[in-house]
């Protein structure tokens, strides 16, 4: 029997693993994984990008927090971003991949390939 998708009505914070989990049984009960393949998977998440990039597409800079943005306008950022999420993290899953470690190692990477300077800290 499927989990209940009724969102919680008190924020947590939501794990990769739960989300991978969720998002393989979603797609297992309605026989989706057979067109999961890694391709398809990342061809639909090019098409999500994409989506989320027209929503930003005329607005120029746009402030932090977004303060001159509806509710509305909000909402539908949450919706594609949270596409994004969870094709990326579908893909991953069918690839065999730890997204959350190799976030975590690519982070380590980055450090050690960009380390700080005092050229690039800031004064208080």
């Amino acid at each position: 029997m499927e989990k209940s998708y009724e969102c919680p009505r008190k924020p947590k914070d939501v794990s990769l693993q739960e989300l991978r989990d969720r998002l393989a049984e979603f797609a297992e009960v309605r026989g989706w994984d057979q067109y999961h393949s890694p391709r398809n998977l990342l061809l639909a998440l090019v098409g999500e990008v994409g989506e989320l990039s027209e929503i930003f597409q005329w607005k120029g800079e746009v402030a932090k927090g977004l303060p001159n943005w509806t509710s509305d306008d909000k909402e539908h950022l949450e919706e594609e971003l949270s596409d994004v999420l969870l094709y990326l993290v579908r893909l991953a899953d069918v690839c065999g991949l730890d997204l959350g470690q190799a976030a975590l190692t690519k982070i380590v990477k980055n450090a050690r390939k960009y380390p700080i300077t005092t050229t690039n800290q800031r004064s208080a």
